[in-house]
């Protein structure tokens, strides 16, 4: 009898290498997972109960790659989250959430329109609400305990331009968003990559495009820069850094750390390649 054949992100959890689908992919993404001593590539790969999988390196730090691309963020625009109430807009599993606890937070509001996403391990924390099904331009602050002094925002198939205004109003200090030229571009664009974008000019329209949409909705631009993790089938993000409120200071006019980014981005792109 021909033994069963399984996906092999499914495979990997049945096997308790990895607490869900999600981290199953990430996972392989990362190019830490083999079959018969060969390198995976493929979530959809079919796999056997006898074949021989294994997982490199420790387990991940945080329940998604979110967490990374938040950590980065953190490190590299100097913010520090201890003590701080923060509103993660777009929560989804909990990376972004799960860091910011992490790194010390006192208390995080996750919002998503999804539902039934949150990790179990920050359900049960008593430092997160959860607030599922809830679209953030229709968000009342007092849900979310009042403005936070740290908004984080990872949004996915919306134009983080649509909620800068919302972002602006939650937060009463930083905000940090990862910008997602995939879903910022015009979908003949997106269509033309089959949703990777790998054109430079896309990466710097779409930064300048939320970068004005976040100054008009009243903050200073404190930093961009490319996140080191990237998102789905590869695509380059960005990470955004703004401030409101009184002495925010950084810029209003951010041509010069855009382009900043967008070079360091390519660069990024061109040592990927050569390790191809």
């Amino acid at each position: 009898m021909t033994s069963r054949r399984r996906r092999l992100d499914s495979e990997l959890v049945r096997r308790g290498m990895a607490a869900s689908r999600g981290e199953a992919v990430r996972l392989i993404e990362e190019r830490r997972v083999t079959v018969g001593g060969a390198p995976a590539h493929k979530p959809a790969r079919l796999v056997q109960a006898g074949d021989a999988v294994q997982v490199s390196g420790d387990p991940p730090r945080y329940v998604s790659r979110g967490g990374q691309k938040l950590e980065a963020a953190l490190a590299g625009f100097g913010i520090d989250p201890s003590g701080c109430r923060a509103i993660d807009i777009g929560a989804s599993t909990g990376g972004f959430t799960d860091c910011l606890l992490q790194h010390g937070a006192a208390a995080v509001a996750a919002v998503d329109v999804g539902r039934n996403q949150l990790h179990e391990r920050l359900r049960a924390d008593p430092r997160v609400v959860s607030l599922e099904r809830t679209d953030v331009r229709g968000l009342e602050a007092a849900a979310a305990g009042g403005p936070a002094e740290l908004v984080v925002a990872d949004v996915s198939f919306i134009s983080s331009r649509l909620i800068a205004v919302d972002l602006c109003r939650l937060a009463t200090a930083d905000m940090v968003v990862l910008v997602k030229p995939q879903f910022e571009a015009g979908k003949a664009e997106a269509d033309r990559g089959r949703g990777v974008i790998r054109d430079p000019a896309v990466w710097r329209r779409a930064l300048v495009e939320v970068c004005r949409a976040v100054v008009d909705a009243g903050a200073a631009i404190m930093g961009v820069m490319v996140s080191p993790v990237t998102g789905a089938e590869g695509n380059v993000e960005f990470l955004l850094h703004a401030r409101v409120g009184a002495g925010a200071g950084g810029q209003t006019d951010f041509g010069e750390v855009v382009d900043a980014a967008v070079a360091q981005a390519i660069e990024v792109q061109a040592i990927e390649v050569r390790r191809d």
